[in-house]
């Protein structure tokens, strides 16, 4: 499943990034690495972008780049 699809309220763990180059190394900076967890904290009035949680952080990833992460739910 795509993070952009993830549910409000969820918590996911990264499988795997599709995306190339600088915006995969800005992900990474990020954290978004295979095995972390992310919880989708909220999403914006107009749907765009989201807060995730991340390693005590909170961070806003737009739909396009929320698709080129893989994940799986976390039970």
């Amino acid at each position: 499943m795509l993070l952009s699809k993830a549910a409000i309220g969820s918590k996911v763990k990264v499988v795997s990034l599709e995306s190339k180059g600088l915006l995969r190394r800005r992900m990474m900076d990020l954290g978004l690495i295979p095995d972390s967890e992310i919880e989708v904290i909220r999403e914006s009035p107009l749907g765009d972008p989201r807060a995730y949680g991340i390693k005590g952080s909170q961070i806003a990833l737009r739909r396009e780049e929320a698709s080129q992460i893989v994940v799986e739910v976390v039970n």
